[in-house]
C-alpha cells in the first residue's frame, strides 16, 4: 500500500469517527477534513480551489431560495391545512395523506423544511382527532425522505452525486432519472407504513403529554408591584414569587417603561415594577393567583394567553452549545423552560446549566402571541401553529399571489432544465440549461417580483449545508487523486470474485454496495456517505468491465435511505422530540423499511440500466 493511500484511509477512518461521535457540527467536520487533506499534501492548495467549482452547492442554495418562497407563502401549509380539516379520525388514511403530501412536495424542494412546515399541523390534527402523533410523525419523516429519491433536486445528496459525476466525466443525471426507481420505493415504503404502521409504531406521547401536562394553555399575568408592597427592596430570590415548586414562572421584568435584561438571581424588587408572570405547575397544585398578589402587594393590570408548547432546537441555533443561563434564553426569547428533551428522556431539573444541542426538544411556556417571533429566529422548529385560531375553526384561505409566483417559478425551473436535456438529447445542436443556471435565475425572478427580500432569500439558505459539501468535496477529491478509491475498488472486486460466479459478480456487488451505503449513511451524514462511494462505485465498475451506471443509482438511493437512526437524518431528529420516541422505535420501524428499500431498489436497478 502506497503512503498516500494509507494517510487518505486514516483521514477517511477520522472522519467517520468524527461524524459518529460528533466532535463539531457537520460543516466544520468538513472544512477541517479539506483543510487536513491540504496540509498532508492529498490534494494541493491549488486543487483546493477547485472544489469551490462544483455546482451542486450553487444549486442547492438557489433552490432553498426557492424553497423559502414557497415556505413563506404558505403554499405547503395551505394543502396541510385542508388536510387537517377534512380528514377523519382513522390512522391508516390519515398517515396515508400526510405521506402522500410531504413526499410529493419533498421531490421539489428540501425535505427539511417541508417536515417544519408540517409538523405543528400533524401534532394539531393528532390532538384534534385524539389520535397519538408518534404514529403520524414518523411516516411524515421516512416519506419526505423517500419522496426526495424521486428526482435529481429531491435532496442535495442527488445534486452532490451529480456534480461529482460532472467531475470524474460521467455523464450526469437527468430530472426524472431517479424516478423509475425513485416512484416504486416511495409507493412500496408509504405502503409498508400504512399497513403495519399503526401496528409497529409505538403510540408514545409527546413530552407534554409524558409529563402529564393536560392543559396547554395558561394565562400570563400582568401585575403592578405597588410602593407599600412587603417585597419591595427584596432580591427576587428571597420573595414568594421565586417559587418553583408553586408553579410560577416570571416571564418578564419592566421597569420605568424597559425590560429589565437581568437574570432574576440578579434583580432586586423596586416599586412600581411590571412583571410578566405564569402560574402553571405539573399535575395541578400551583398557586392561586389572587392570593398571590394580595400576599406580594401586587396589582393585576391584564391576562394575556399563554401556551404550553414544544420547540425543536435547531442544528444552527444561536444557543446550540451554550447552557439556557448563559444564553439568557428568558431574556431573548420571552419564554421559560420547563423540560428538556433528549435521547428519549426527559429531563427538568438543573435544566438551567445544560448545554443546548441541535434536535433537542424544549418544553416551554409563552404568550400566544410570541410564537411567530420564536419562528422569526430560526433557531427552533415550532410545534404550534403561529395563527391565533386553528384551522379546525378558521377556513383556509386561497393560494395568494405569492404562492402562486414561487410554484410557478420552480415550476419553470423543472421543465426549463428537463426540456433543454431532453431535446438536446435529440439534437446535440440544442443548447442545454442546466439545473444550476435555471435554479439562480429561479432564485433572482422570486426576488424581483417581491416575493421574498434579499434578507429572507439568505435567511432561507442552510449556510452549514453549503459549507459541509465544499469541505467533504475535498476528501472525494483526495481518494481520485491518490488512488484510494481504485484500491478500494479492487480489494472488493478481488474479495467478491473469489466466492462468488463471474455471472452473478455485478448483482452481488450492486447489493454490496446498497448495503455498504446504507450502513454508512445511517452513522455519518449522506452527503458524506456520498462523496466517499460515488468514486468507489465508478471505480468498481470499471474494474469489472460493467456500465457504472447501476451503481451510481444505487448509492444515490441507498445515501438518501436512512431510517434506522434518529441521527440518520435531520427531519429524524425534528420528530424525535415531539413524538416522544425512544431510540429503538427508530430501529423497529426503520430497518424492515431499509430492507424494502434495498430489496426493491437492488431488484429494479439491473432492470431499468442493464449492466
Amino acid at each position: 500500500m502506497e503512503p498516500q493511500i494509507a494517510l487518505t484511509l486514516a483521514v477517511i477512518a477520522l472522519t467517520l469517527v468524527a461524524f459518529m461521535r460528533e466532535w463539531a457540527s457537520p460543516d466544520v467536520l468538513a472544512l477541517s477534513i479539506l483543510c487536513l487533506v491540504v496540509a498532508l499534501g492529498l490534494i494541493s492548495p491549488q486543487e483546493m480551489t477547485l472544489v469551490f467549482r462544483n455546482e451542486a452547492p450553487l444549486t442547492i442554495a438557489a433552490l432553498f431560495v426557492i424553497g423559502g418562497a414557497l415556505e413563506k407563502s404558505g403554499a405547503v401549509a395551505h394543502i396541510g391545512t385542508m388536510l387537517r380539516q377534512r380528514l377523519g379520525g382513522s390512522t391508516r388514511v390519515s398517515i396515508l395523506a400526510f405521506a402522500l403530501v410531504a413526499a410529493f412536495f419533498s421531490a421539489w424542494m428540501n425535505n427539511t423544511a417541508i417536515v417544519a412546515v408540517l409538523l405543528p399541523v400533524t401534532l394539531g390534527f393528532a390532538r384534534s382527532k385524539d389520535i397519538p402523533a408518534s404514529r403520524l410523525l414518523m411516516p411524515l419523516s421516512y416519506a419526505s425522505i423517500l419522496g426526495g429519491c424521486c428526482t435529481l433536486i429531491g435532496t442535495s445528496t442527488n445534486l452532490l452525486v451529480n456534480g461529482a459525476l460532472r467531475e470524474m466525466g460521467e455523464t450526469p443525471m437527468t430530472m426524472f432519472e431517479l424516478a423509475p426507481v425513485g416512484i416504486p420505493l416511495a409507493i412500496a415504503g408509504i405502503g409498508y407504513l400504512v399497513i403495519f404502521g399503526p401496528r409497529i409504531i409505538p403510540a408514545r406521547a409527546s413530552i407534554s403529554g409524558s409529563l402529564e401536562i393536560d392543559m396547554r394553555t395558561s394565562p400570563l399575568y400582568h401585575v403592578l408591584i405597588s410602593p407599600d408592597s412587603p417585597i419591595v427592596g427584596k432580591a427576587l430570590a428571597d420573595t414568594p414569587l421565586a417559587d418553583r415548586e408553586s408553579g410560577l414562572h416570571i416571564m418578564e421584568v419592566r421597569r420605568r417603561g424597559a425590560r429589565v435584561m437581568l437574570p432574576l438571581s440578579k434583580i432586586k424588587v423596586e416599586k412600581n415594577d411590571r412583571f410578566l408572570i405564569a402560574i402553571h405547575r405539573r399535575r395541578g397544585g400551583g398557586a392561586r393567583a389572587e392570593e398571590l398578589f394580595r400576599q406580594i402587594g401586587a396589582e393585576l393590570l391584564s391576562t394575556v394567553d399563554g401556551i404550553i408548547s414544544e420547540l425543536v432546537v435547531r442544528d444552527e441555533a444561536v444557543i446550540a452549545g451554550r447552557t439556557l443561563a448563559a444564553s439568557d434564553f428568558r431574556q431573548n426569547y420571552n419564554c421559560v423552560v420547563l423540560a428538556v428533551h433528549r435521547d428519549g428522556l426527559n429531563i427538568t431539573s438543573r435544566i438551567a446549566d445544560l448545554p443546548i444541542e441541535g434536535g433537542d426538544t424544549l418544553l416551554v411556556i409563552t404568550s400566544r402571541n410570541n410564537l411567530r417571533a420564536l419562528e422569526k429566529t430560526r433557531d427552533f422548529i415550532l410545534t404550534d401553529l403561529v395563527e391565533s385560531e386553528t384551522p379546525a375553526r378558521q377556513a383556509p384561505k386561497p393560494l395568494n399571489t405569492k404562492a402562486i409566483l414561487a410554484w410557478g417559478t420552480l415550476a419553470a425551473v423543472v421543465l426549463t432544465a428537463s426540456i433543454t436535456d431532453f431535446v438536446h438529447r435529440m439534437n446535440p445542436d440544442f443548447p442545454v440549461v442546466p439545473i444550476h443556471y435555471a435554479a439562480l435565475v429561479g432564485a433572482l425572478a422570486l426576488l424581483w417580483l417581491g416575493v421574498l427580500t434579499p434578507r429572507e432569500a439568505y435567511a432561507s439558505v442552510d449556510w452549514q449545508v453549503l459549507l459541509m459539501l465544499y469541505g467533504l468535496l475535498g476528501l472525494g477529491m483526495a481518494m481520485q487523486n491518490t488512488g484510494t478509491a481504485v484500491w478500494l475498488a479492487r480489494g472488493m472486486a478481488a474479495g467478491a470474485s473469489a466466492v462468488v460466479p463471474a455471472d452473478h459478480l455485478p448483482i452481488v456487488l450492486l447489493c454490496c454496495c446498497f448495503l455498504l451505503t446504507l450502513v454508512l449513511t445511517e452513522m455519518l451524514s449522506n452527503n458524506a456517505t456520498a462523496v466517499m462511494m460515488i468514486p468507489i462505485v465508478v471505480t468498481l465498475a470499471h474494474e469489472i468491465g460493467v456500465e457504472p451506471r447501476p451503481f451510481i443509482i444505487a448509492a444515490a438511493i441507498a445515501a438518501s435511505c436512512a431510517f434506522s437512526m434518529p441521527m440518520g437524518y435531520q427531519t429524524n431528529m425534528m420528530i424525535y422530540g415531539p413524538g416522544g420516541y425512544k431510540f429503538t422505535d427508530y430501529q423497529r420501524v426503520g430497518i424492515p423499511l431499509n430492507l424494502i428499500c434495498m430489496v426493491v431498489a437492488c431488484t429494479l436497478i439491473p432492470i431499468i440500466w442493464p449492466f
